[in-house]
């Protein structure tokens, strides 16, 4: 929970990212298109990949993890297109974005997990999917595409920008193919479950209590819910969920600060970069702190493609964080629990 992992040049990943969503939200800042902002953030999300792999393997890592996510944001513009055209709104279409987002968080786990890209998981593609499916009023679709991939092919050019120097060089060489044993397909496929299950119990809840509550953005304890799932044991699995939620309510309080300023337009995408830059220095390093940078990196993106009173936005995000990581942690913990269960049982 307290301790900082060693550094790895964390500063030229971070540097990469930062750049990678910076200089396509501000074009569209300058354009007066804000309305595409979400679409150039989710495209930026190919940088994440790939942070310290010889770039031949980094290349393929980000091709692959940045097509893969252009398909999802095409699966979720072309869901909300089709639930208006068929007049599908309020808690019909609530449900199917959950079911729909439950999905999503199985089969790209399966898939991330089979490409072996880095950072591990599904929870990219859930934000992703839920995030530009909720959106009322979705933007051209040509347009939205082309952001999406324009950002996605400037992310893979900054990728591969440290070639300009040949010190920095790595060799370029075929990456080797991905093999798995069959311990490893069955690990995957249980991991897939994991995310299965961890994401539709978290959104099925969250969407029960938002009917009653009347709050909204059910997909971020959906978000929150996967990631617990990630760490090398149980206790790790834990502590990453505690943090999540220890770094949402501290970032909770930076974003209101950032808020009662009233920044423009272009001095959040300021921020958004500075918050990215942030959230990839400690995000291998220390959880807590990154997602105190995640939470008004998520946010203030949010706001700016749709702006909505910041109140409602600081309340749903700390609900649905809590429901999320409680699942999550529940979801973790109870295979241990079992286990326990069936060893001091009469047969054991």
């Amino acid at each position: 929970m307290f301790t900082m992992g060693p550094g790895n040049k964390d500063h030229h990943p971070a540097l990469r990212c930062a750049v990678g969503v910076f200089v396509p939200l501000i074009t569209l800042t300058l354009l007066g298109r804000l309305d595409l902002a979400v679409f150039a953030s989710f495209g930026a999300f190919t940088g994440i990949y790939g942070r310290n792999e010889p770039h031949s393997v980094r290349f393929r890592s980000q091709l692959r993890a940045g097509g893969f996510m252009l398909f999802i944001v095409l699966l979720a513009t072309l869901m909300a297109r089709f639930a208006q055209a068929a007049g599908m709104e309020g808690a019909a279409y609530s449900w199917l974005l959950t079911a729909a987002t439950t999905v999503v968080a199985g089969v790209c786990s399966v898939v991330v997990a089979a490409w072996r890209l880095r950072p591990g998981g599904s929870l990219f593609h859930i934000f992703a999917f839920a995030a530009i499916a909720s959106i009322a009023a979705q933007p051209p679709l040509w347009e939205a595409m082309l952001v999406a991939v324009g950002t996605t092919v400037f992310c893979l050019l900054i990728g591969m920008s440290s070639r300009v120097l040949r010190s920095h060089r790595t060799p370029w060489k075929r990456p080797p193919r991905i093999r798995h044993t069959a311990a490893e397909r069955r690990a995957i496929w249980l991991e897939g479950g994991g995310y299965l299950v961890a994401a539709g119990l978290a959104g099925t809840i969250a969407t029960l209590v938002g009917e009653r509550l009347g709050f909204g953005h059910t997909y971020w304890a959906m978000v929150a819910a996967v990631v617990p799932l990630v760490g090398h044991s149980t206790r790790h699995r834990v502590s990453r969920g505690i943090q999540r939620i220890a770094g949402t309510v501290i970032g909770l309080v930076l974003l209101a600060g950032i808020l009662w300023l009233n920044p423009a337009p272009w001095a959040m995408v300021l921020v958004i970069a500075a918050c990215q830059f942030g959230a990839e220095m400690f995000i291998a390093r220390q959880y807590l702190v990154a997602q105190v940078f995640v939470t008004p990196l998520a946010l203030i993106a949010t706001l700016l493609a749709a702006p909505v009173d910041p109140a409602l936005l600081l309340r749903d995000r700390i609900i649905e964080t809590v429901i999320g990581a409680a699942v999550g942690v529940a979801v973790v913990v109870a295979p241990a629990v079992w286990r326990r269960l069936r060893a001091s049982g009469p047969g054991a």
